[in-house]
């Protein structure tokens, strides 16, 4: 008759391993070694678990293992010989728990389709409406046409200080008309302006800038000051 916890503890500090260290090697929690070698089987999770980690931790230390399990059934063990229980659980142990992994999941699946088809139909009858005759073939012409006719683009007039930097100002409709821009254009700068009916430019250097008027160039810009009224056809004195 010895002791077995007092026993384990000791060839376990003899070989200066810590609870940790053993853990680490045999994959038993620290706390069912710690009730392994305070003898407190009542915190071990089963008599076949108290026998397989007894033996398995024995045998690690390099005890006899099988020596363990006889003072353990015949001082302390009051049930039934069982099987010594691997550490590891069985594969068709792995297998079934997998299995009934699957069969509810599936299950989920079909109780929240269930659900849905439930709350589908069960919910109350959608509001009826009043049929809407078919169009007459002169309504169906009209929709078709207002659905492929794209709104005009507005034209724009664009300057562009090539050359240099030029003094410009632009009243709407004419001379007189409302101000739209005024101030320098430096070298490199643009500007542009919507001809949605004319607009009226006065050019302190003409020859440096570029005009374009809806995409198309206006050449022969004057060498002195200038004054222009652009339109959707084009640009003429003003």
């Amino acid at each position: 008759m010895f002791q077995i916890g007092g026993s384990l503890r000791e060839a376990r500090t003899r070989r200066g391993l810590t609870p940790a260290d053993v853990h680490k090697a045999i994959r038993i929690r620290e706390r069912y070694l710690t009730a392994l070698e305070e003898e407190r089987w009542e915190m071990l999770p089963g008599e076949a678990y108290v026998r397989g980690f007894l033996k398995t931790y024995a045998d690690f230390l390099g005890l006899d293992g099988n020596l363990y399990l006889d003072e353990y059934n015949s001082r302390i063990r009051a049930y039934p010989e069982e099987p010594v229980l691997s550490t590891q659980p069985r594969p068709e142990r792995r297998f079934r728990l997998r299995a009934a992994g699957v069969v509810v999941a599936v299950a989920l699946v079909v109780a929240a389709v269930a659900g849905l088809v439930a709350s589908r139909l069960g919910g109350s009858s959608p509001p009826r409406h009043r049929a809407t005759p078919p169009p007459t073939p002169a309504s169906t012409t009209t929709a078709a046409a207002a659905k492929h006719t794209t709104p005009a683009r507005t034209a724009l007039a664009v300057v562009s200080a090539s050359r240099g930097r030029c003094w410009l100002l632009v009243r709407s409709g004419g001379p007189d008309g409302a101000v739209l821009w005024e101030g320098v254009l430096e070298q490199g700068q643009v500007k542009r302006f919507p001809l949605r009916t004319s607009v009226w430019v006065r050019m302190g250097a003409p020859s440096a800038l570029d005009l374009r008027i809806a995409g198309r160039a206006v050449s022969g810009l004057a060498a002195s000051p200038e004054n222009l009224l652009l339109t959707r056809a084009g640009a003429r004195p003003a």
